[in-house]
């Protein structure tokens, strides 16, 4: 209906008129509609409403909403009228009273919305938002003694200062045989038919049960790092995962390592324990500069993973040298900038200007006689 209004009247249907017509007509219509709670038919609607807002707000970023698939995950708000109970292990919702369920844990709070997930694999998961009277823990200023600088990679997961360190465990990549296996089989399978269901349902659970040891192993990594007694303040890059799964060559390792995902997990749980997080710039030299007299190795390969500096003959491990030179890096934050994504004062890779040009432009400074540095010269 949103999409026909648009496309014939260039009319755009409001929230409050979907739920009224849903009321009125929609309900009348389609039997099954009275089935489900009106309060979750209500919260999916404002849900679409929310993803044409994003779309016309910004078309190039945001995707025009897409109907999604039954094979997909799918999910369903309870906004009211939920229970927990912790003696008989159920869980009740609007018009689903005391449903059997294994409880993560226990909570003291209460609960305001119940979201109930299905995923690809036939498994249903009921995620409880709880309002509690938890504060989070004040953070203690930064002390180079109770600091840690963390370096992120493939080959090594996290590399840490004091010489700590977690490896990646590679766990698509220990699976992807199987799942290969799995996948032909799938494609071999008639479309519609129940055997097609089976060979999918497989899969997925495949695939969740890999997503499931990757998660386990951040949870266990970003555990043991906040809930370090002598580490109040750890240093970070602020890594572009993004840009970093363009490269072809690496993009499937770095997925699987999931960086992005250690980034986040390690931000919520520095906040629940009152530690410090100080994000660096990306652009800063943490591999290339010498931890001992300062050098900037300009020619350093990715493929190089130990080096040996030219000015004091210092023999350096590539991911230990990094973790150093981001604490170090972290430490010179301001005080009022402290977990923010900022750059930090220290020198660049290769002393570039900050302001990136296109090729366009600085074709056209090269045909007018004006270089990039003088450019910048004459702005001074």
């Amino acid at each position: 209906m949103k999409i026909t209004a648009y496309k014939e009247r260039k009319e755009t249907l409001g929230n409050v008129y979907l739920t009224n017509l849903m009321k009125s007509e929609l309900k009348a219509e389609h039997e099954w509609l009275s089935e489900v709670n009106s309060q979750s038919l209500q919260s999916a609607l404002r849900n679409l409403d929310t993803a044409y807002t994003n779309f016309f707000r910004n078309t190039k970023a945001v995707g025009f909403p897409r109907f999604k698939s039954r094979k997909d995950r799918q999910s369903f708000l309870c906004p009211q009228h939920c229970r927990v109970d912790f003696e008989k292990a159920t869980l009740t919702i609007p018009k689903a009273k005391d449903i059997p369920a294994v409880l993560h844990r226990r909570f003291k709070g209460t609960v305001k919305t119940v979201t109930v997930s299905l995923t690809p694999s036939g498994r249903y998961f009921a995620s409880v938002l709880v309002d509690t009277d938890m504060q989070e823990p004040p953070t203690s200023a930064p002390h180079p003694e109770a600091s840690l600088g963390i370096d992120l990679g493939i080959k090594s997961l996290a590399v840490c200062s004091d010489g700590r360190r977690f490896g990646n465990p590679k766990n698509l990549q220990k699976g992807l045989e199987r799942l290969a296996m799995l996948q032909r089989r799938l494609s071999r399978k008639q479309r519609g038919s129940a055997n097609r269901n089976k060979a999918r349902i497989k899969v997925a659970r495949l695939q969740e049960y890999i997503a499931n040891q990757r998660k386990d192993n951040l949870h266990k990594i970003t555990h043991a790092l906040t809930h370090d007694s002598q580490v109040r303040t750890i240093c970070m890059e602020d890594l572009n995962v993004k840009g970093m799964t363009r490269n072809h060559h690496l993009a499937q390792a770095v997925e699987d390592a999931s960086l992005g995902m250690f980034l986040t997990q390690l931000a919520y749980k520095c906040r629940w324990y009152g530690v410090n997080l100080i994000k660096i710039d990306r652009f800063a030299p943490s591999s290339k500069k010498c931890g001992n007299c300062g050098y900037i190795y300009k020619g350093l390969k990715l493929s190089e993973r130990s080096w040996t500096c030219p000015e004091c003959g210092t023999r350096h491990d590539r991911d230990l040298n990094a973790a150093r030179n981001i604490k170090e890096f972290g430490l010179k934050a301001l005080p009022t900038e402290r977990g923010k994504v900022k750059p930090v004062d220290c020198p660049l890779v290769d002393e570039r200007p900050r302001v990136l040009k296109s090729n366009g432009r600085k074709k056209q400074e090269k045909r007018e006689g004006i270089g990039i540095f003088e450019a910048d010269k004459s702005l001074v």
